[in-house]
């Protein structure tokens, strides 16, 4: 298992966006701008699905960037992730929990419900998310939340807090100085013609002022 990772950008992958053949170079280069955790998303792939993780996680391996994957238990322990990310209609982190065991590093979607959020931070998650907080081009019908959320989810919770849609550097500050401990973007990094550069930017949102970022480790 990876360390606990560090708050800052979280990117998640997006068949859609990445071919398969380029998936693992447009990690690395995620993760030279400054990725600080990588999540592989591909609810449409078949048995390729256990190729291309694998691939995805020799980079972050060699990086020391933890991997989550996106729904799958059984490919997160066929593979060796450091944890999953599930949503409402996945299995229940309990599961989750008893498969991947005390280390993994396990988040849930929590739409605009802090009520969903605590009962995850009681269940024993390692951090939660929120969103969409802007206008998304993958999920341009998600459930809309508000930025008053997540100062109240930080003052209620005490595990990291990830913000999730439609964030660029143009607009995640504001998330990260209403609580968000992490800004998880697909498009506004994998959708840009330079990756590295897309990742930077939004990992800079981090900085303290004087070129530090604040990378305090987070989840421990």
């Amino acid at each position: 298992m990876m360390p606990r990772w560090r708050r800052g950008l979280y990117v998640v992958t997006d068949p859609a966006l990445i071919a398969p053949e380029d998936l693992a170079a447009h990690v690395g280069a995620a993760i030279a701008g400054g990725a600080a955790l990588v999540q592989y998303r591909d609810k449409a792939a078949g048995p390729q699905r256990l190729e291309r993780a694998r691939a995805v996680l020799t980079v972050c391996r060699a990086h020391h960037v933890p991997l989550l994957i996106n729904d799958d238990i059984a490919l997160a322990v066929a593979v060796g992730a450091d944890g999953v990310h599930l949503g409402r209609d996945d299995a229940p982190l309990t599961a989750a929990r008893q498969q991947l065991g005390s280390d993994a590093i396990i988040g849930v979607s929590c739409y605009n419900e802090l009520t969903r959020a605590v009962a995850a931070a009681e269940g024993g998650a390692d951090y939660v998310a929120f969103g969409r907080f802007f206008p998304s081009r993958t999920k341009p019908h998600a459930t809309q939340a508000e930025m008053a959320l997540l100062q109240y989810a930080k003052r209620r919770l005490n595990i990291p807090i990830t913000a999730i849609g439609g964030i660029t550097a143009d607009n995640g500050g504001t998330l990260i100085e209403a609580g968000a401990d992490l800004l998880a973007v697909i498009h506004g990094v994998f959708g840009q013609a330079d990756v590295t550069a897309a990742a930077a930017a939004i990992a800079e949102l981090f900085d303290d002022g004087t070129g530090n970022r604040h990378h305090r480790v987070i989840g421990v």
